[in-house]
């Protein structure tokens, strides 16, 4: 490789490094804020697949309970002395995401392993935001060494 192409690559590779995890955490932060603001206001497109999966509460209350939780754990993604809140929360949440892939199998799948339909691939997407949050908790540390380098 040319020398100007090894300096480029190390400028973005540092530059990656830099930001990354304060781009993951916003990205991660907005999506759980913008989802979980739908669910309260009665517009989300999942709302019928958790009714449907936890069939067992009431579902205005679970739709507020989980819309709330949601946009908590965005908002401890943006606000540092709450980040670890954040991710336990987070780590709370999402395994139950995957409750509809054996409640709901009819829906989630249009072959069963690996044929998802577009709900399935909604639910199973949620690997990479535990993927995201276990990216960002490693780099939680009240070491100060470490946090200079985030």
């Amino acid at each position: 490789m040319p020398p100007w192409m090894t300096l480029l690559d190390h400028r973005i590779s540092a530059w990656m490094a830099k930001y990354c995890q304060i781009l993951m955490r916003i990205s991660l932060a907005l999506i759980f804020i913008w989802f979980g603001l739908l669910k309260p206001l009665g517009i989300s497109p999942e709302e019928e697949l958790i009714k449907r999966t936890v069939y067992f509460f009431p579902p205005d209350i679970v739709l507020n309970i989980l819309g709330c939780w949601e946009v908590a754990i965005g908002i401890g993604l943006l606000y540092r002395p709450l980040l670890r809140l954040a991710l336990l929360l987070l780590l709370v949440e999402l395994p139950g995401t995957f409750l509809p892939l054996i409640i709901l199998p009819e829906i989630c799948f249009h072959s069963i392993p690996f044929g998802l339909s577009l709900e399935g691939q909604y639910i199973v997407k949620n690997l990479f935001l535990i993927a995201a949050a276990f990216t960002i908790g490693s780099k939680v540390s009240s070491d100060p060494m470490r946090r200079n380098n985030e």
